[in-house]
């Protein structure tokens, strides 16, 4: 086995000022991120999501396997048949699979079954989870801590997105097989999360929603102090 090998570390560091700037500045920027169903369906440059995705990837993961596969879609004919498909398990599941307390909840968000937004973005991005990689010899490689490796990636692929002026929505009908199929990609992969991608259109509305403030949300234990009663 061989020896591991380190490098320097490529990192600056900032003037508190500084920090602050920055983290205020992305903090507000996020503040006016919300998820998009009503798209335009404008061109967006196909460097806008290669950039996005290159974001996503340097996200860590488990062992550094990197367990994440994006697949960008463009073609027209291809996202229709994703969204006949995801619309035939999201009716199934709306009228057969979840129950009266997973219906009502999402009722303040008034969506349902239909979903002509996987037709309208001019971008459909799909994450697969890699579950396991093929070696040298074919023998199965096991890759670790994937859906919380993914899940990271995501996060970072929406912030990018966001940070270049775009929108999305965290689509994930279930079950999701079919996208496998569609998208021709290996067993060892499944799906992770639907993105689509695009501008909202003009005069897209969104759900009258509050996120937790940061007392709902955080707890600090710090020395010398007790910690602060909960909100």
């Amino acid at each position: 086995m061989s020896e591991p090998r380190f490098v320097p570390l490529d990192f600056v560091r900032l003037p508190e000022s500084e920090m602050l700037e920055r983290a205020r500045r992305f903090h507000a920027g996020l503040e006016r991120r919300r998820s998009v169903r009503d798209f335009s369906p404008e061109t967006v440059p196909r460097e806008l999501i290669e950039l996005a995705i290159r974001s996503a990837a340097t996200a860590p993961s488990g062992a550094h396997r990197q367990p994440w596969r994006f697949v960008a879609v463009s073609d027209p004919e291809v996202k229709r048949e994703i969204r006949i498909a995801a619309e035939a398990e999201e009716r199934e599941s709306y009228e057969n699979r979840m129950s009266e307390e997973w219906v009502e909840a999402l009722r303040p968000l008034g969506t349902g079954w239909q979903k002509p937004f996987l037709e309208t973005v001019p971008w459909i991005v799909v994450v697969f989870a890699e579950l396991w990689e093929e070696g040298a010899d074919g023998a199965k490689v096991r890759n670790y801590y994937v859906k919380e490796s993914v899940g990271i990636a995501c996060g970072l692929f929406i912030a990018a997105l966001h940070e270049a002026g775009l929108a999305t929505l965290t689509h994930t009908p279930s079950p999701m097989a079919f996208l496998n199929r569609i998208l021709e990609r290996p067993g060892n992969e499944k799906p992770y999360i639907l993105f689509p991608v695009g501008y909202p259109a003009a005069g897209a509305r969104v759900p009258d929603l509050a996120r937790k403030t940061l007392a709902e949300v955080a707890r600090w234990r710090e020395a010398g102090g007790r910690p602060a009663p909960e909100a």
